[in-house]
């Protein structure tokens, strides 16, 4: 188990007087590690990008809309851009997390992206759902099936919402990079907010058994 530190960027701009955007930017890095390490790099360069995005074109866009609702009488909006990482797995020399960047850039509400890292820290390489099966040339199938499976169960329950063609819009907005390793000798498959369901549904996720060991 790694010893993970958390670190942030935070700040808030005003512009005439006005609070018009804020920001918040949390970013891991192995701690009593040598900062060169490809997690540390990898992070701390995601984060760097997101702060300089949210202080040229997010505080651009703010601006404009600043001026605009100022001339026209509507009220002042406060932009805002949040990212914030859940670690799910650091065991056996494998880190994994996933992290959802909100960002609020006026309309009525905002807009929430997940992304994942699943790392092999021996080697400093992110670890690939093929990595999972390495002896399962069908696995892509075999996932989707238990997606599939999933949500009609979540449907039969009333558990949650999905739009009615989601066979269909599973199979089109699968993606091999969006999954992330639990605890749980498990991993999750997640979707991005609208992919699958509606905004109210939130990101969809399934879980799945691993049995991989190495993975434990």
């Amino acid at each position: 188990m790694f010893d993970i530190k958390n670190n942030i960027f935070e700040n808030e701009i005003f512009y005439k007087g006005n609070l018009i955007l804020k920001y918040k930017i949390e970013y891991p890095s192995i701690y009593n590690r040598c900062n060169k390490n490809e997690f540390n790099n990898y992070n701390y360069s995601k984060a760097l990008k997101l702060k300089n995005y949210a202080e040229t074109v997010l505080l651009k866009q703010a601006q404009e809309t600043f001026e605009y609702n100022n001339a026209n009488g509507y009220p002042i909006m406060v932009f805002e851009l949040i990212y914030e990482y859940n670690i799910t797995h650091n065991n056996n020399n494998i880190i994994s997390l996933y992290a959802d960047e909100y960002i609020f850039s006026g309309g009525a509400h905002g807009l929430t992206t997940r992304t994942s890292q699943n790392w092999n820290m021996q080697c400093y390489k992110q670890i690939t759902l093929n990595d999972i099966f390495p002896n399962n040339p069908y696995y892509i199938i075999d996932i989707l099936k238990s997606i599939n499976n999933q949500i009609e169960e979540q449907i039969n329950n009333a558990s949650n919402q999905y739009f009615d063609n989601y066979c269909k819009l599973v199979l089109e907005t699968f993606k091999l990079d969006q999954f992330y390793i639990t605890s749980n000798n498990e991993f999750a498959v997640y979707f991005q907010s609208y992919d699958i369901a509606p905004y109210s549904s939130g990101i969809p996720v399934f879980y799945m058994k691993i049995y991989n060991k190495k993975f434990y």
